[in-house]
């Protein structure tokens, strides 16, 4: 007897055996139970989910023997038919062989003719999106008022390409494409039935690879049993289908976490020996990173048996949201530009080292071995800096910033704050007792007035700016910090205003990251509101841009009073382009 190929042999028969489409065979089970019968229904889903089978399946409920029954018989003459292929009264009919006005007129003529064996005479078109609009025309007729003994049940891949005229004569049900999960369970069922030997992993492997088709998966597994000499093993499963070992890809994250940029082109070298699809590699990578974000915003919801969970959850760990945000936008984006890059390993490579460059490390985390974490670096005087800036080109000079308030470590328990009642604000050092066994904030800033009231601590431009140069953040933290404005910032509670234009920074992630890092500067706990209105000085992000500026100002002033410049410009008439002027900091 020849062999019959997996998806012919386990079509379904009944809709108790259909697998991934409750929603579609209650409403049909319901329908057929209560005698409910439309004349003509529309099936609509990709490939492979199931919509010849079920229209088979109807046809046999329509026409058993025994009567209208949602469960058919199967043994009855009618039903063993149209398994079979050959029943007289089911014609099924591909449109995209057939789409021609007078042949849909022709098999239209034939409907009014009652059936030879049947109940109903069932009419199956296929693909019907692909018929001509003269074709549609033809059969909107007979599709509205058909005869009591006609039923025709339309499939398609495309419902977008059908006439709402059509559209509106049926009942239309949307096939799911069929979940993994799903699909491992079915190909478990008839590897067993069949005394196949298969690891669980590599029906997964399938699974994912059918791209939600069951008839897909199982031409897979007849494939990958040919392949296994009778049995699915989960590494030859990946031999047969190009696919990544889910190891290759937390390598490459471990290393990325790590900063290891050579261990990460190490393992590309690898995937490329094996010559495994660099595209499937960066679909499967962003996959990883959806499972990695899950992990880090709600980690209750990945299961317990799921695979490598532990591996994932440190990983989740060790990186920082928003990084994994960046990671995932970075392969995405480097799998579409797979086709432009000079080959495919040339591409991969080059996602390699955007994950590498643009991967923002929290403080201790992602540090190569043997680094030792970087120093906070010491503020540089305002005229120390403004000399090193200098260039052997004479440049008019430029305002003298405000001196910077310098903080002062705290070196004992007992608070000396040294006020003058001198009119203009004054920085004076402040050392402040111990909370219990943790140290309140590390230094403070007390400016006093002629008065002698003393304001908040560390407000101010200066003082804000200096704790953000402090602070070791990255990314989205790190700029939230840099646009904020302090209001105060005492007794474990930092209260920050954003202006509105920026108030796409507030994000609980950056929030979060910025709490953190202010309690550990302040060695305690402490509470973080942030408001959003304007600021009434500096922020240090302003105070960067009004130092760029004021650099760029001075670098186009030493070039216009250049001589040679001045020169050119007076013989050729020529105009300088301020916008190519470049200041060297």
């Amino acid at each position: 007897m020849s062999y019959q190929v997996l998806a012919r042999k386990w079509r379904p028969r009944s809709f108790s055996t259909l697998v991934g489409q409750e929603h579609v065979v209650r409403a049909l089970t319901h329908a057929l139970t209560e005698q409910r019968l439309h004349h003509a229904y529309l099936f609509t889903g990709t490939r492979g989910v199931g919509k010849t089978t079920l229209a088979r399946i109807l046809a046999k409920s329509l026409n058993c023997e025994t009567g209208i029954s949602a469960t058919p018989c199967g043994q009855c003459s009618a039903c063993q038919e149209i398994d079979g292929g050959r029943f007289v009264d089911l014609l099924e009919v591909d449109a995209a062989t057939n789409t021609r006005v007078d042949e849909m007129r022709q098999l239209l003529e034939n409907a009014v003719y009652a059936p030879t064996r049947g109940r109903f005479k069932v009419y199956v078109i296929d693909e019907v999106h692909m018929l001509s609009n003269s074709a549609f025309n033809a059969m909107l007729k007979t599709l509205e008022e058909p005869p009591e003994h006609v039923k025709f049940i339309l499939a398609t891949t495309d419902p977008q390409k059908i006439p709402v005229t059509v559209l509106s004569r049926c009942l239309q049900f949307n096939l799911k494409q069929m979940p993994p999960q799903a699909i491992t369970g079915h190909l478990a069922h008839i590897l067993e039935a069949e005394s196949v030997a298969f690891e669980a992993p590599a029906l997964g492997l399938l699974a994912r690879s059918a791209n939600g088709s069951m008839r897909d998966a199982l031409s897979l597994l007849d494939q990958a049993i040919a392949h296994g000499t009778g049995k699915v093993e989960e590494s030859l499963v990946r031999d047969m289908l190009g696919t990544v070992d889910q190891d290759y890809l937390f390598t490459l994250l471990e290393a990325m976490q790590a900063g290891d940029i050579g261990e990460m082109l190490v393992v590309g070298e690898r995937m490329a020996e094996r010559s495994l699809s660099f595209d499937s590699a960066l679909q499967d990578l962003a996959a990883l990173l959806t499972r990695l974000q899950v992990a880090q915003l709600a980690p209750a919801a990945i299961a317990e048996d799921t695979p490598d969970r532990e591996r994932l959850l440190a990983l989740a760990r060790g990186l920082e949201p928003q990084g994994v945000q960046l990671a995932y936008q970075i392969a995405v984006h480097g799998r579409s530009e797979l086709p432009l890059a000079p080959d495919p390993h040339s591409g991969f490579v080059m996602a390699l080292l955007r994950l590498h460059a643009f991967s923002p490390q929290s403080p201790g985390e992602g540090r190569p071995p043997g680094k030792a974490p970087a120093a906070p670096r010491e503020p540089v005087p305002a005229a120390k800096a403004a000399a090193s800036r200098q260039s052997p080109v004479s440049r008019p000079p430029l305002p003298e910033p405000a001196p910077a308030i310098v903080a002062a470590p705290v070196v004992a328990p007992v608070a000396a704050v040294a006020v003058t009642s001198v009119a203009p604000p004054v920085a004076v050092s402040t050392e402040v007792p111990l909370v219990g066994d943790v140290p309140a904030p590390v230094s403070a800033a007390v400016t006093a007035t002629a008065s002698g009231a003393a304001s908040s601590p560390w407000t101010g431009e200066e003082g804000w700016t200096e704790i953000v140069q402090h602070l070791q953040l990255s990314g989205m933290a790190r700029a939230l910090a840099q646009h904020c404005e302090l209001l105060s910032m005492d007794q474990g509670n930092v209260h920050l205003r954003l202006p509105p234009a920026h108030r796409h920074l507030i994000m609980k992630a950056a929030q979060d990251r910025l709490q953190q890092a202010l309690g550990d500067y302040c060695r305690a706990p402490v509470q973080l509101r942030i408001e959003v209105a304007e600021v009434s000085t500096m922020t240090p992000a302003a105070l960067r841009q009004q130092e760029r500026e004021a650099l760029q100002d001075r670098a186009v002033a030493a070039i216009e009073q250049d001589p040679f410049v001045q020169d050119v410009i007076e013989i050729f008439d020529a105009t300088l382009i301020e916008s190519s002027i470049k200041p060297i900091s």
